[in-house]
This record gives structure tokens, C-alpha cells and sequence, in this order.
């Protein structure tokens, strides 16, 4: 059972809101109304990717920042991160004139650590995972007298998250649900604390990747694997936070695990529809409402978009995927006859059928066809997936011996 003495007020993040006010932007929060009459739910977006570093973090980080004394400022900062906190912390840090240093593993993307570097922090690189840097972080706090600024296991930093959610409740008070990612747990305990206190009645759902259920084990009690490669790596965290875990089990209904199907759907639907670029953790939201869309009918729904930090090309294969699942972009094996004007009188169909062919891939020598056998890959674009069925009904009609190649 939760303590009766809450680890953070709704007074907390009150005076955290007023603290950082004029220093970060105060996102707005919007109806979507094409996502609404698409999931049967009125949804609310909180566009925490329009921070300047395109990130809720700069929240938690600016108002432990504030609250130091001002010799521990003269000092300096520390923290561990790859990823949103190491920018927020670096720019507000800057802007303040604190010293910081991020300590980010061997593998981090270069394009992270000019970000870092670029906010004025001084980066330094060890070890192969983040839990060397974190040893390293922890070690250099003790030698060099700095300051560790945790990225969600720290109360200053839960205060100052929960300013979204005074910002989301006060922009669109008919939200009467709130689904908010978990990595460490720190955005749902600020967001959670100030719900509750604001609206007792209020359902407030956290969500995990499938692959990263660390939050969903400790709270359910349940022992599921956590590692691999996700999208939504701003949530890919195997420990949640000690005082984290405390707040979500007072504050959270529940947790849900979305698939990396549903995560890549939901960034390239707020992409196509509402025009913002996500990560994999800022779709978070989205992604359970497409995997449950029945649990959240009829409710106001409000969904934050915490981060919009995602390398292009990934974001350009997950869009690329997406056209692929719903059959505007596919590619097709069909097996031919290797004498000419047979790919003419393929193509011929593709014309008939007002399909696009965008490119064409010949295979003579690695095939079990026979010698004068061949098998040709056209990928190709269609208007939708009903599109793709009547071509591969008429290249069948043609005696085309034809499969479309599936995504996993």
C-alpha cells in the first residue's frame, strides 16, 4: 500500500511550474480530431517535442538545476545519459553558467554526443554500456565534488515533470484519462501526483515497450525478459527508478505493453496525420490506445508526445514499413519465362492496373528454377491495400505465378 505522506505534493510541482516558467516552453496541448474519429475516443496531444531540445527532460532537469545552492552550482553537474536528460541538463545548464558533464557509453551515436557537446557540456566516453557510464558518473561525482542529477530517480526532478500535467489538465479540463509512457518511471510520477491531487476520479494508465516491461514487472510482480532492440529506446530502461516505483504504485491504474508494430504505427500516424515527428517513447501513448482501442472508447484521452528526438533514417524506415504494412508499398515475386518481352507483358498489367513500378530485380543464377527460368522482384506503389489485392488478382488471372514478399 502506498505511504500516506506522498514523496512529491501537488505543492511541489506547483512551485516547480513557477520556478521554470518563461525558461521552458509551455507546449500546447491540442484535440486531434482525425485520431478521434479514427479510435472512437476524443484524444488530446501534448507536444512536449516542440521543447527546445525537443524533450519533456529539460522540465526535471532545469528545476533541480534552480534549487541548488549557489556553491554546488559554482561546482558543477553530473549525469549519465545518451539521450534527452544529457541535452536538457547541458542547455539549461549553459544558460545558467553551471558546469556540466555527461558521461555517455563508447557506442553512443556520434550525432548525441555533438548534440551534448553543442548545448556546451563536456562529454566524456566510457565503458560499452550505460551502467558503466553510470558506475563511472557516480564515481566521478565523489571525486570531482559535482552534483548527480539523476533522470528520474530524484524528487526535484519529479516535481519539475509533473508541470505537464498541470499544463494538460489546465489547457483541456475535459481529459479524464491520462496514458503516459514509462522508462524510469519519473513523467508518470509527476504527471500521476499532480492528476490525483487535481482530479481524484481521473484514470491515469502508464505504458512500456514489451521488450523494456521493467516498471510492469515490479509493480505486477510478473518476471518477463527486458532487452533488445526497441524503438522507443527513451523508455528502454531494465531499473526503474527506487522512488519512481513508489509514486507509480500509488498513482498508475495500470501498465501496458505495446509491441514494436503498434509503437511503429503510431510515429508514422502522428507524422502523416498531425504533421510532428516522435520517437519510439513519445508515441508511447498512441501505440496503446491502437492496441486497445476499446479500453479508452468515449473518453477524453490525453496522450503526451515526450520527445521528438529520432535519427532520420530509422524515421524514414519506419515510414517506409508502414507503407508497406498497409499495401501502398509492396514488392511482388513472380516467376517468368526467360525469353523476350516478358517483362514487357508483366509490366503491361502493372499499366492496366494503374500501379507504379518502382523497381525491378532480375534473379537467374540464385534460383531453384530451372536454367531458362526466372524469378523478378517489382516493388511497386498502390493506392491502399485493396489496390494491391486487384493487381495480384489480375497478375494471377494473366497465369502469373505471383506472391507478395511480407514484413515480419
Amino acid at each position: 500500500m502506498p505511504s500516506t505522506q506522498p514523496l512529491v505534493t501537488l505543492a511541489d510541482i506547483q512551485a516547480a511550474a513557477a520556478r521554470i516558467a518563461g525558461a521552458v516552453i509551455h507546449t500546447p496541448t491540442m484535440k486531434s480530431q482525425t485520431l478521434s474519429n479514427m479510435l472512437g475516443c476524443d484524444i488530446w496531444l501534448k507536444f512536449e517535442n516542440l521543447q527546445f531540445t525537443a524533450a519533456y527532460k529539460e522540465r526535471g532537469a532545469l528545476n533541480k538545476l534552480l534549487l541548488m545552492a549557489e556553491v554546488d552550482r559554482a561546482k558543477g553537474v553530473i549525469a549519465a545519459s545518451a539521450g534527452n536528460h544529457a541535452q536538457g541538463l547541458a542547455y539549461h545548464g549553459a544558460r545558467l553558467g553551471i558546469p556540466v558533464t555527461i558521461v555517455m557509453p563508447h557506442p553512443t551515436p556520434t550525432v548525441k554526443v555533438m548534440q551534448t557537446e553543442g548545448h556546451g557540456a563536456t562529454v566524456i566516453l566510457h565503458g560499452e554500456t550505460f551502467d558503466a557510464a553510470y558506475a563511472h558518473a557516480r564515481e566521478l561525482e565523489i571525486e570531482r565534488s559535482l552534483t548527480f542529477v539523476h533522470p528520474f530517480d530524484d524528487l526535484d526532478v519529479i516535481a519539475g515533470q509533473g508541470t505537464v500535467g498541470l499544463e494538460m489538465l489546465a489547457d483541456a479540463p475535459e481529459i479524464d484519462t491520462l496514458v503516459i509512457p514509462i522508462g524510469g518511471g519519473g513523467l508518470l510520477s509527476g504527471i500521476g501526483t499532480a492528476a490525483r491531487a487535481l482530479r481524484p476520479g481521473i484514470a491515469v494508465h502508464g505504458v512500456q515497450a514489451e521488450l523494456y516491461p521493467s516498471m510492469y514487472d515490479v509493480i505486477t510482480g510478473a518476471d518477463l525478459p527486458c532487452g533488445g532492440d526497441t524503438l522507443a529506446e527513451g523508455i528502454a530502461v531494465k531499473e526503474p527508478g527506487h522512488i519512481t516505483r513508489e509514486i507509480v504504485r500509488a498513482v498508475a491504474d495500470d501498465i501496458m505493453l505495446v509491441s514494436e508494430r503498434e509503437l511503429e504505427r503510431a510515429v508514422s500516424l502522428l507524422l502523416q496525420i498531425e504533421k510532428t515527428v516522435v520517437e519510439g517513447a513519445g508515441a508511447a501513448g498512441l501505440a496503446a490506445l491502437l492496441s486497445d482501442p476499446e479500453k479508452f472508447a468515449g473518453k477524453n484521452v490525453g496522450i503526451v508526445l515526450c520527445g521528438g528526438n529520432i535519427d532520420t533514417r530509422l524515421l524514414a524506415n519506419v515510414l517506409l514499413r508502414d507503407l508497406a504494412r498497409s499495401g501502398r508499398l509492396a514488392r511482388l515475386r513472380i516467376r517468368l519465362q526467360d525469353r523476350p518481352g516478358a517483362l514487357f507483358h508483366v509490366a503491361k498489367v502493372f499499366h492496366e492496373q494503374q500501379v507504379n513500378i518502382i523497381e525491378v530485380y532480375h534473379q537467374r543464377v540464385f534460383t531453384n528454377l530451372p536454367a531458362k527460368g526466372l524469378v523478378t522482384e517489382i516493388e511497386c506503389e498502390t493506392r491502399d491495400g485493396a489496390h494491391l489485392e486487384r493487381l495480384v488478382a489480375a497478375l494471377k488471372a494473366a497465369e502469373y505465378d505471383v506472391a507478395p514478399i511480407e514484413l515480419a
